[in-house]
């Protein structure tokens, strides 16, 4: 009942304040007031003016305005950041290291990489937008190093493709591409960016994404065509290009390990109104209509927490046995209370977990991939069970994943440990520690009761019987003495 209770309060409460499960305060950093109409549909998409349900609270600030803050009383003022990209060089600010003021270009003082950083530790999100057509301030080149993503050292490049542009409005500079809507990046990833339609990406900064960092993923990649250019460089070839074909990434996402949610869109001008519904020609003579709109509602959703949140309902364990042949969880019974903190070895034991997942204005039911799983693991000092959840059950609002397993012969302190990370999804990190003893003195089974037994059994008393027949007879067999007939001698 109170589960029931707190899903209905957190579904009044996201309908109240918009469709995102983190808050509705969303930070737009924009230089100069002139250039919002350039985004009004953008804002209005934002705003619900369109579609009435988002309901972000958008408040515009230029990078210029010393009074901004990030923080007020030590947390959050925002819960979301926008940055389009500035247009000036601005003045000097402490940069990441926050030990010498060095002169860096862009976003002004409230804004360092330093406190950027800290904004994401306390769980905001943000969208970062870049442009070809701005050179990228070197705060903001700092703060992606940090985070492992590489922009090209020429901070005039822009991607071009000779093969996937834009004929009517890139007939000579190919700097338009055009790409369909974002695919699964492996087959067992959520893809929230699919889609059958056309992007139009206008001068793009190519960016290019560490190996290392597991929590990094591109949402759209370049063709195989495509590569980074300098168009101030005369050069008629370019010979060692920054990066070509699907190294670039355009669009690209960073999800912290507190679940925070970083974004990085390469072309800002492919959000204006103009490139909305725009009809776009390929080379190859194809008129389309671009699907501009509808992929930067799936981009802010996304960074915004709109989907790919997932939810922890009742986390609950206990003991059971198999009472016979009936499928699946049907068969297993509980035995004693919910939740003991102890257990013994060997033990059936029966793990439940309720997972619901946030899609826009609802908890779902959470679907695990054919080609996924949600996995439980039994762990000391590491697993001694990695097992497969299976779902049992569905509520409109959640889906329940459980497993019966036998606990190992080992006593200690172990841990029920529910741990999924995955691209897109937030991170699922469910830990419950238990006591595991050894078995009592009387709980062992009796020596009559192992048929493996019985063999010394048998021997013990064919021992004892051996030596009471032995006792026995020689008792019973002394041999009669005869008494002395002769006289004492004195």
């Amino acid at each position: 009942m109170r589960w029931f209770v707190s899903l209905l309060l957190i579904t009044l409460l996201g309908l109240v304040q918009g469709l995102s499960s983190t808050g509705s305060r969303l930070l737009v950093v924009i230089e100069e007031s002139s250039e919002k109409a350039q985004y009004s549909t953008f804002w209005d998409d934002l705003e619900g003016k369109s579609n009435n349900c988002r309901g972000y609270k958008l408040t515009f600030e230029s990078p210029k305005n010393d009074k901004l803050s990030l923080f007020q009383h030590g947390e959050r003022a925002f819960d979301h950041i926008l940055l389009l990209p500035p247009k000036s060089k601005g003045t000097s600010f402490y940069t990441i290291t926050g030990d010498v003021d060095l002169p860096s270009s862009g976003l002004g003082p409230a804004l360092t990489p330093k406190l950027l950083l800290q904004f994401i530790n306390q769980n905001g999100n943000i969208l970062l937008t870049l442009s070809s057509d701005s050179p990228t301030p070197t705060s903001i080149s700092s703060l992606l190093l940090e985070l492992d993503i590489h922009l090209p050292p020429d901070r005039d490049s822009l991607v071009v493709d000779h093969f996937n542009y834009d004929t009517a409005s890139a007939s000579e500079k190919h700097d338009v591409l055009l790409l369909p809507q974002g695919s699964r990046i492996r087959s067992d990833v959520r893809n929230y960016f699919g889609g059958d339609g056309t992007i139009a990406f206008p001068r793009a900064v190519a960016q290019e994404l560490g190996n290392s960092s597991p929590l990094l993923a591109p949402i759209l990649r370049a063709k195989s065509t495509a590569y980074s250019y300098n168009p101030k460089d005369e050069a008629e070839v370019v010979e060692d290009p920054f990066a070509v074909g699907e190294q670039i990434s355009l669009v690209s996402s960073m999800q912290a390990r507190n679940s925070a949610r970083f974004t990085v869109f390469g072309s800002a001008e492919a959000l204006e109104n103009k490139w909305f519904d725009r009809k776009v020609k390929s080379v190859d003579g194809r008129d389309s209509k671009t699907a501009n709109r509808e992929f930067a509602k799936q981009i802010t959703a996304w960074t915004f927490m709109e989907v790919g949140v997932l939810k922890v309902g009742r986390v609950e364990h206990h003991l059971s046995s198999i009472t016979g042949d009936a499928p699946g969880n049907d068969s297993v019974a509980q035995l004693g209370y919910l939740n003991p903190t102890i257990y013994r070895v060997k033990n059936d034991v029966t793990f439940n977990i309720e997972i619901s997942e946030y899609s826009y204005d609802q908890l779902t039911p959470l679907k695990v991939d054919a080609s996924d799983a949600l996995q439980l693991e039994f762990t000391m000092l590491s697993p001694y069970h990695r097992l497969d959840l299976v779902s049992i059950s569905q509520t409109p609002n959640s889906t329940v994943f459980s497993r019966t397993f036998k606990l190992p012969d080992q006593h200690g302190i172990f841990s029920f440990r529910v741990n999924h990370k995955r691209p897109f999804l937030t991170n699922v990190d469910v830990k419950r520690e238990v006591t595991v003893r050894h078995f009592a003195h009387d709980e062992w089974p009796r020596s009559w009761e192992i048929s493996a037994g019985w063999v010394w059994i048998a021997g013990v008393w064919i021992t004892i019987a051996g030596w009471v027949a032995f006792v026995g007879i020689w008792l019973w067999s002394e041999p009669a003495y005869e008494q002395s007939k002769g006289k004492k001698m004195q």
